[in-house]
């Protein structure tokens, strides 16, 4: 399913965008409970708090998708305007990031500060505060998905598009925290090219939101899966 491929290359844009992912040592070393440098020395990093985290920010994303697609459900009736809505916000969301255009609006940026208390409850709500606070880097990416998401015909289908967003996100902050030695060094050298990255990913949204524009999109899923017929499992 052509539109779960391209949520899952968004959480990962997303997570190598300019504002996520110079702060990851940081939140790991938060949620952890141990500096850097202890992190680093340690042979063993609990994961467990790490992966709290995820489930937080994918709560709030997978909510935002269902009710993205519960809307686009009410608007049902109106669906050729509908699909000119949704591919036109997405085109204009990603020449934001591709940095053609400047939407004042989406460079505001909301830093939420909690007090983290040792429990199984505080990652939880830290990941979900990640989830609303930070805007300025994952807010275009995130709205072009949620508004694809407005678009499916089904609740599960919305739910699962922001669960494969989710994912793309979660999975290389897990490694991060399983690998903290490679990753500082990878983000260290990767800060070069995190600004390509993300107009990288601003293209292939730029593509997404033509293809839905023109009523392309489930014809190029069909021909994909003609080609990869194993992607049927993921749909």
């Amino acid at each position: 399913m052509i539109e779960l491929i391209v949520a899952l290359g968004a959480g990962l844009i997303s997570f190598l965008s300019p504002c996520v992912l110079p702060l990851i040592p940081g939140y790991i070393s938060y949620i952890s409970g141990s500096s850097i440098n202890e992190l680093v020395e340690k042979k063993n990093i609990n994961l467990f708090p790490i992966l709290l985290f995820t489930v937080g920010f994918s709560i709030v994303f997978i909510i935002f998708g269902a009710a993205s697609t519960y809307l686009g459900k009410i608007l049902l009736q109106n669906s050729y305007e509908l699909r000119i809505f949704a591919g036109s916000i997405i085109i204009l969301l990603s020449l934001h990031i591709i940095g053609i255009i400047n939407i004042k609006l989406l460079n505001y940026e909301k830093r939420i500060q909690t007090n983290f208390n040792s429990n199984i409850y505080s990652p939880i709500m830290i990941g979900m505060a990640f989830a609303f606070g930070w805007t300025p880097c994952i807010g275009p990416i995130l709205g072009s998905i949620l508004v694809l998401a407005a678009t499916e015909e089904s609740l599960n289908k919305g739910i699962l598009l922001l669960f494969s967003y989710s994912l793309g996100l979660a999975v290389p902050f897990i490694l991060s925290g399983y690998l903290i030695q490679k990753f500082l060094i990878f983000s260290k050298n990767f800060k070069k090219n995190i600004h390509l990255v993300s107009k990288i990913g601003g293209i292939i949204l730029l593509i997404t939101g033509i293809l839905i524009l023109t009523n392309q999109l489930q014809a190029l899923g069909y021909y994909l899966l003609n080609i990869f017929p194993f992607l049927q499992n993921f749909g």
